[in-house]
């Protein structure tokens, strides 16, 4: 065993709604109430909405909060969908918050690819949202016209790959493995944290087989270009104040080597009308794990 498992503070009440023709999975904290903003929090790629718990536990104030599993991601099963669509993750958080909050602006919150989406929400949808905060969600690189027919060629040779078995996510032998593999991800990461999220980021598939609750067709390659033009747009219609929480690591630079860094990000960020950047100590990309007490005050500071 690797060792005690982290106890959460705050039970979560998971439940499943109907989205979309989907059966959605949400985890709720506290109860909705007159005057209190629900307070919505999103995760990013091949992560779960149990991966906010310690954030949660460290929060101060009463809050009622929702976290759903993405489609194809934790307990939401995709329907056997072979590739997966940003514009599906907007459609999905509108009827969302159209089931829990149908009259009210919420407050969002976002990480990694989570973030992004909720960017892209927040200015398609802006009277929904009372105030935003993006965790590590930078967008992705400019593309160019030039490259759009390779990348549709390279989505449709994935497709096929994906068809034929050959982009299974890797299996497990225990928990313990599964905990061990996130530490070596993210060295910061606790045991105690990394064993309890390894119970909720990963389901016994077949005797004594381990998988990522993350389906494999989210490996496939958007043939979508990033067109940046576009996304300024969208964000220049933004109306609520925005949060921008980076870690002290710079996971840009390993993720873009030098293609893509932080100053274009902070540029684009210009197109906001209101924005807040903050920088948390000693922590990488998975900053609600390494600094969940620190990231939950600056939350609620916000707030």
């Amino acid at each position: 065993m690797i060792g005690q498992m982290y106890q959460a503070l705050r039970i979560s009440n998971s439940e499943f709604v109907p989205i979309r023709t989907l059966n959605y999975h949400v985890r709720r904290w506290g109860s909705p109430a007159a005057g209190k903003t629900p307070l919505v929090l999103v995760h990013g790629w091949m992560d779960v909405a149990a991966s906010f718990q310690f954030v949660v536990d460290a929060l101060k104030q009463d809050h009622f909060i929702i976290a759903p599993d993405w489609r194809g991601f934790g307990l939401t099963v995709s329907g056997g969908a072979d590739c997966f669509w940003y514009p599906d993750y907007l459609a999905d958080l509108d009827a969302l918050l159209d089931h829990y909050a149908p009259n009210q602006a919420v407050n969002l919150v976002g990480h990694s690819m989570g973030g992004n989406v909720v960017m892209l929400y927040a200015g398609i949808r802006p009277e929904r949202i009372a105030k935003l905060i993006n965790l590590e969600g930078f967008g992705m690189p400019a593309t160019r016209p030039e490259q759009a027919a390779g990348k549709f060629a390279q989505w449709m040779d994935e497709l096929k790959q994906h068809a034929q078995g050959g982009m299974q996510l890797k299996t497990y032998d225990s928990p313990d493995a599964v905990a061990r593999r996130l530490i070596k991800t993210n060295p910061r990461l606790s045991p105690d944290k990394a064993h309890w999220l390894a119970a909720h980021w990963s389901a016994e598939t077949a005797p004594g087989q381990w998988t990522i609750l993350g389906e494999a067709a989210h490996k496939i390659i958007n043939p979508q270009l990033y067109r940046v033009d576009e996304m300024l747009a969208v964000f220049a219609n933004i109306r609520a104040p925005m949060l921008m929480v980076e870690a002290s690591d710079d996971s840009m630079a390993q993720w873009w080597k030098g293609k893509y860094a932080l100053p274009e990000f902070h540029e684009r960020l210009k197109a906001l009308p209101d924005v807040t950047i903050r920088q948390l100590p000693d922590c990488s990309h998975m900053l609600h794990h390494d600094q969940p007490e620190l990231l939950a005050r600056l939350i609620e500071d916000f707030l």
